[in-house]
């Protein structure tokens, strides 16, 4: 060991004015160590300090030439600059490389508070569906039972009913208008190709020519009459199927929200008043505290819904019956001109109402649009 610091020593001494002081002897021995031993050779950086990577390799070798029977796991040589009291130090200890690698791999991971799992935010959310589903559908079937009460609001429930029995009637009138629309088209379809029969015999029956002629006009008008009233009569079913199916149809959506919103509260609202019945302890109150909490959320989740569908059908009766107004003015018109013989107020009766009939024929692609 001692021999060992010798040559270390003697390795980095320095002459004070800072010309290296060495001995005949140690380049002797320098030079012939030289080829056998590549740590011999110490590169010195310019501030005075050994480079990094040459500097373990110098301390790997060392450590091989130290004997075996020190019973050292490791050792370290550390070699100073310029201005270092100290000379050359063999250091015995663990390897700070291999200890901190050690030390890294086996200590916790810790992950970071704004990291959450997906997996069970997922897990969360089908638990509360879950939950809130068992609440409902037992508030349900309580209700169907008659085992339960429910949260009524009689005005509402009356307004809500008629709407939903004035639906049904507005379907079958809907129903029944557009039967006699295809019935209508059947019929001014048959008047035009009888017309253009009595035009054609017109012209081969000199004897009969009058009297074909006078039918085939008759027809010709008749088929031009009920295209009027077959315009108005769609324009009617048009009106009629958008207050049906559009307007009416999302009123009753929010309905159905409203009454989802109902079945909510009255769950929990069922489910607070249960608890409050119950025991008061240190186990109970907690719980009895979240029920308050998720009742009032319901509670006011179904006032906001309840004053929804006071507005839309308030604002769905006033838009019902202006559109129901002026179209059934529109049908009885249409429907008394046409029938009384009066062309010009079939027509009159179009343009008050601003509806445009298609010409037959006008839908259809020309000749060089198909080519």
């Amino acid at each position: 060991m001692s021999e060992h610091r010798q040559d270390s020593t003697s390795l980095d001494e320095i002459h004070p004015a800072g010309e290296e002081v060495q001995s005949d002897s140690e380049e002797g021995a320098m030079a012939q160590e030289s080829p056998k031993n590549s740590a011999a050779e110490i590169p010195v950086t310019s501030n005075g300090q050994l480079e990094d990577s040459l500097e373990h390799s110098f301390n790997r070798d060392m450590k091989r030439s130290l004997p075996a029977g020190l019973g050292l796991s490791e050792t370290k040589i550390t070699s100073h600059g310029f201005d270092s009291t100290k000379e050359g130090v063999v250091e015995a200890g663990p390897f700070p490389g291999k200890g901190t690698r050690a030390q890294q791999k086996s200590g916790p991971v810790v992950l970071a508070d704004e990291v959450k799992n997906p997996a069970m935010e997922k897990l969360e959310l089908v638990r509360k569906w879950s939950l809130n589903t068992y609440k409902c559908t037992r508030q349900i079937i309580s209700e169907k039972l008659g085992r339960g009460s429910r949260t009524v609001d009689l005005e509402l429930e009356a307004q809500i009913d008629i709407l939903r029995d004035n639906k049904k009637k507005y379907e079958n009138i809907l129903r029944l208008t557009q039967t006699l629309s295809t019935q209508l088209f059947q019929m001014v379809h048959t008047q035009r190709q009888l017309g253009d029969a009595f035009a054609d015999l017109s012209l081969k029956s000199l004897e009969l020519h009058e009297e074909f002629g006078y039918n085939a006009d008759t027809q010709k008008l008749l088929a031009k009459n009920g295209e009027t009233l077959l315009g108005a009569i769609n324009f009617f079913i048009a009106s009629v199927n958008t207050l049906v199916n559009k307007t009416i149809e999302d009123t009753l959506l929010t309905v159905k929200q409203y009454e989802s919103a109902r079945i909510e509260y009255d769950a929990y609202r069922t489910d607070l008043e249960e608890l409050n019945l119950g025991p008061r302890d240190a186990n109970t109150l907690p719980k009895i505290e979240q029920s308050q909490q998720m009742f009032q959320v319901h509670k006011e989740k179904y006032d906001k819904m309840r004053n929804d569908v006071s507005i839309k059908l308030k604002f769905l009766e006033e838009n019902k019956v202006k559109v129901l107004h002026n179209q059934l003015v529109l049908f009885h018109n249409a429907i008394a001109a046409y029938f009384a013989g009066n062309q010009k107020q079939l027509e009159q009766t179009l343009k008050q109402f601003h509806i445009k009939l298609k010409t037959p024929g006008a839908d259809a692609p020309s000749w060089l649009e198909e080519q």
